[in-house]
Formats: C-alpha cells, structure tokens, sequence
C-alpha cells in the first residue's frame, strides 16, 4: 500500500499580497536610489557585504525558523544607523532596501543553484521587515528628533524598534505559512513567537548593540559584533544536525517492524506523518509534535515480541489485553534504546482507554486505526468508510474531537490510502 497525496490548492491571497508588497516595495527603492545614487557609499558597501556573507551562511536545517541570522541582524543594524563614527549619515529607506535586496539577491544566488529552502518567502520576509524597521527609524532621524541623542534613551529606542520588527516578522511568517499549508494560523504563530526566543533574541542583540557601535566607532564595530553571532549560528547548524541524524536513527529503528515482516512497508512512516497533522490541527507545540512524530515512528515496535505476526500488522482488531501487553513491550524497547522518556509514555498508552491517554498516544491510536481499516476496506471508498467507522466507535475507543481533527486534515489535504495491488 501506498499514500497518495492530492492537496487542494490552499488560501493564496496572503502569500500573493505580501510577494506583491515586497516586489512594489523594492522596485520603488530600486528606482528612488538609482535616481538620487547611493549616500556613503562605503557604509553601504560594508553592510551589504555583512548581509551577503550571511546570506551565503545560510542554512535551511530542520526546526530552524531564521536561517540567516547574521544577514538579518546585518540588514536590521543598517535600517536602523543615523551615524557612522559621529558624522550623520542620511542614507534613507529606499537606500537600506536596495542594499539589503541586492546583498541578499547575491548571498541566496548560490542556495537557488543547489534548490535549496523558499528563498521567495525568505527574501519577502527579508525586504518587508527591514523596510518597517527602516520606515520607522529614519524619518525620525532624517527629521532631527534624534540628533544629539543617546545613551540610554537611544538604545532603547533601537531595542523596541527591534522587539516590534520581530514581532511583526513572526506574523508574517506564520501568515506565509498558513497560505502555503493552510495549518491553524494560532500554533504556527505560537511556534514563530517561541523560536524568536532562541536565535531570534541573538539577532536582536547584536542588531541592538551593531548600529549604536558602528555609530561610535565607526565600520570596524561590524566584524567585532559579527564573530559572535556567526559562531553561535555554526554551533547552532551542528546541533541541527545532531537533532537530523538522530530523527534518521529512530526512523531506521521504526522499520525494524517492515523488514521483519510484521507490518506492511511504510505504514509507519504514514502514521507519523498524519499523526503530526492532526497534533498541529489540534494545537499542539513543535516540541510536543516532535514527540509524537518519534512515538508515531515506533508505535508498532512491540510487535516484535510476537511469535506469529498479525495479518497485515492490523493490531487494531486485537483484543484489548492483547493491545496493551504489545503497547507495553515496544514502551520498553524505546526506553532500550535511549530515546526520549516521553517517546516510550506515549508507545506504552497508545493501547490505554482513550480517557486516560495523554494526547499524542490518542492521536496515534486514531491514526493508526484509520490506516489499518483504509487498508482493510480497499477501493476508493475505504479512507471514507474507515473514517465512518472511527465515528461510531467514538463513545468507545477513540477521541471525538480527534477523529473530527483527522476528517478536518483528510477533507483539506484531500489525503487517501488507496490499495495498489
């Protein structure tokens, strides 16, 4: 058996209202700076530099929400500098946009070479929050209410700046996200907002001491305040990588069950990858996603204590005691080999009353029964008559308000599990 996968077209009109914001905005600038030319053009070269070299180290990693954090606390420094050693600069925001594009456009020419990562939503992103912080900034500079100033009133001023721009980031994200996935747009704003506590703060710190110092000290403030940021994103891409390597370790470990012939190939994989649709629809945090991704993944690890396997690895149609001591066994096999606590809870209940389950294990129960009675009826009536079944069995065995997340993710993703012969 094999998944299938027709996704309806999903709500476009934020994706193509801000692209087309962006775009207008950068055609302008583009246009109001060739004609004027470039103010200092040496701290124009400098900052473009900055933003280029990180957006070269950019990387799209797993779980990373800003891959180029050195490019963007570079673009962010630049909309929000009034000075350069002490002399005022009036560079403008035209100026900081068409900086910051071409930069950007020639750090991400190798990344689209090689395919990788959204680099229209990152540049959208990129050019429409520099262009708020900008917008913000240098009329009250260009106007003098500024001039003169500092201390802590200034650098306060910039830390508030930065704090907004990044809250406005992280609704744009997630609005960008929802258009392109039509997830919930709450969790997706929830999980943009707590990744901005992580990498995000990084940025706004650096950004928040980079143009006060440049202000003060002149260009050479640039690579000083740089060297920081850029190692924690490279100690941050190892440990992304650890967390990749480590998904892979458990995603072998789950076709321990497929290879040994108790379940049919990729039914764990489909599990895991429905089971993390319906958390997101019902809310759940991305740490909490993860472990039910992981506890998807090897769910059915306890059947390797059976002598017999089930026909098809259909554990559903077991009886309840039987459920339970397969559920218990692949507990204790997770905790062996030192997964996540949390991962082996969730495997050890997925067989329990669904009242007394944590979440994660009553999603996995529905999912995987879903699956199994797909499987079972065949044809392109059975993802339909499989989700009927899980509906009359609600008071019983499964969530109610689960199934109806499931039946909400296989209406929008026009998801099925047809039978290939």
């Amino acid at each position: 058996m094999t998944a299938e996968i027709r996704q309806k077209p999903p709500g476009r009109l934020p994706l193509v209202l801000a692209h087309t914001a962006a775009a207008l905005l950068a055609a302008g600038s583009l246009g109001v700076t060739l004609w004027h030319g470039l103010c200092e053009p040496g701290v124009a070269l400098a900052f473009g530099l900055l933003v280029a070299v990180g957006e070269l180290s950019r990387w799209s990693g797993s779980g990373e929400r800003e891959p180029a954090p050195l490019g963007a606390a570079g673009a962010l420094s630049y909309a929000l500098l009034g000075q350069n050693a002490g002399q005022p600069i009036h560079h403008g925001v035209p100026q900081v946009v068409t900086v910051v594009l071409a930069a950007s456009l020639a750090g991400c020419v190798p990344h689209v070479a090689r395919g990788r990562g959204s680099t229209a939503d990152h540049l959208t992103r990129r050019l429409l929050t520099v262009g708020f912080a900008a917008v913000c900034f240098q009329p009250l500079y260009d106007h003098g209410r500024l001039h003169g100033r500092g201390g802590p009133a200034y650098a306060l001023l910039v830390v508030a700046l930065l704090v907004l721009t990044t809250l406005c980031d992280a609704v744009l994200a997630a609005a960008l996200a929802r258009s392109r996935t039509r997830w919930p747009f709450g969790p997706l704003l929830r999980d943009e907002l707590r990744a901005r506590l992580g990498i995000g703060s990084a940025v706004c710190a650096t950004g928040a001491v980079m143009s006060p110092a440049v202000a003060v000290v002149g260009l050479w403030a640039l690579p000083v305040f740089s060297l920081p940021l850029l190692l924690t994103q490279l100690a941050y891409r190892r440990y992304a990588a650890v967390r990749t390597t480590y998904r892979q370790t458990i995603a072998s470990l789950a076709r321990a069950t497929e290879i040994a012939g108790y379940t049919p190939a990729g039914h764990a994989r489909r599990v895991a990858a429905l089971s993390r649709a319906v958390g997101r629809e019902l809310g759940l945090t991305e740490p909490e996603l993860t472990v039910l991704e992981y506890a998807a993944l090897m769910h059915d690890i306890g059947q390797l204590s059976l002598v017999d396997p089930v026909p098809a690895g259909a554990t559903a149609a077991l009886p309840a005691e039987e459920q339970r001591r397969i559920a218990l066994l692949g507990g204790a096999v997770v905790r062996q080999t030192g997964v996540d606590a949390e991962v082996a809870v969730v495997v050890e209940r997925q067989a329990d009353p669904y009242r007394e389950q944590p979440v994660s294990a009553r999603i996995i129960r529905t999912v995987n029964a879903y699956e199994e009675m797909a499987r079972e009826e065949g044809g392109p009536g059975g993802p339909l008559t499989a989700l009927e079944r899980l509906r009359l069995a609600c008071a019983r065995d499964y969530q109610p308000e689960v199934v109806e997340s499931l039946a909400r993710v296989l209406q929008r993703d026009s998801l099925t599990l047809p039978v290939v012969g």
